[in-house]
């Protein structure tokens, strides 16, 4: 049995992202349509899954598409489309966007959280069937990507067996469980993905993480990588990625599964981490279930 919040959430989603599909079905008057230009917004967890989305949509010709900060979304520049994204639906940055904007496109926000003001301010897309009581975001976030990914048309069945796999092998080997450090690296998707795998890993258990662009791996960020250090691939390597990773000594981490299957992966070696270090994985230092600002 899970002994953590965090692990049994962990462990739903696979089938959480099979009833993505119908939950897309269900709200597809208030999703992005064909040619649509889009403002995605969210903070932490939330903005990667935003950025990832983004990089799908457009990747496949949706249309335009923009993941923002929620502190920083510039939504008068002429979108046909808002979506948020916020668990606790009271996320300061997002409820301020979203209260500030005088444009006539349609709004709608993906929250876990019955009753909180963001539902107020936006079309709700309430999906508190995954809400989490670990402070760390996994199920919800992903369920939201899943949503939004069935929604442009793609069939996640493949990814659904990937995710079930990495649930049913060990997610942590010496080599990881041991690492000093993590480098996480993708493109489009994967790129989003390996900054919230830094993001899962800095808050869980403390470690020291880092997240590129696979390409902008060289370009400096390759000079950290070193024998007992890990670089953790998500998604197609780019070409010569291992050669030059084997020139450092670091380990290369790479599975052929998609970027949100491997997120699983990386999830549950937080959990056993965070075991290690004598660390509770649902409660991080210095971080809360919502970031609500003073005024």
């Amino acid at each position: 049995m899970p002994e953590t919040y965090l692990e049994a959430e962990i462990a739903t989603q696979p089938d959480d992202w099979r009833r993505a599909g119908d939950i897309a079905d269900d709200h597809a008057d208030k999703l992005p349509r064909q040619g649509e230009r889009v403002a995605v917004l969210g903070c932490g967890t939330s903005l990667y899954m935003a950025q990832a989305y983004a990089s799908l949509r457009e990747s496949r010709g949706h249309g335009v598409t923009d993941a923002w900060p929620a502190s920083e979304a510039r939504l008068e520049r002429g979108y046909d489309r808002i979506v948020a994204i916020t668990r606790s639906g009271t996320t300061t940055e997002v409820i301020d966007a979203l209260g500030a904007y005088e444009g006539d496109a349609p709004s709608a926000v993906f929250s876990s959280s019955p009753g909180t003001p963001v539902l107020d301010l936006a079309d709700p897309i309430l999906i508190d069937g995954v809400d989490e009581r670990s402070v760390v975001q996994t199920r919800f976030a992903t369920t939201t990507l899943a949503i939004l990914r069935w929604q442009l048309g793609e069939d996640l069945t493949p990814v659904i067996a990937q995710a079930e796999n990495a649930l049913n092998t060990d997610p942590a080997p010496a080599t990881l469980r041991t690492a000093e450090q993590f480098t996480f690296v993708g493109m489009g998707l994967g790129a989003a993905i390996a900054h919230e795998c830094a993001l899962k890993m800095r808050e869980s258990c403390q470690a020291w993480t880092e997240a590129y662009h696979a390409t902008e791996y060289r370009h400096g960020p390759i000079s950290i990588s070193a024998p007992g250090r890990v670089v953790w691939a998500l998604g197609p390597l780019v070409p010569n990625f291992a050669r030059d990773v084997a020139a450092t000594g670091a380990h290369l981490e790479h599975c052929d599964v998609d970027p949100m299957a491997d997120l699983v992966r990386l999830q549950r070696l937080c959990v056993a981490r965070a075991t290690d270090a004598g660390l509770d994985p649902d409660r991080p230092r210095n971080l809360s279930r919502s970031i609500i600002l003073e005024p």
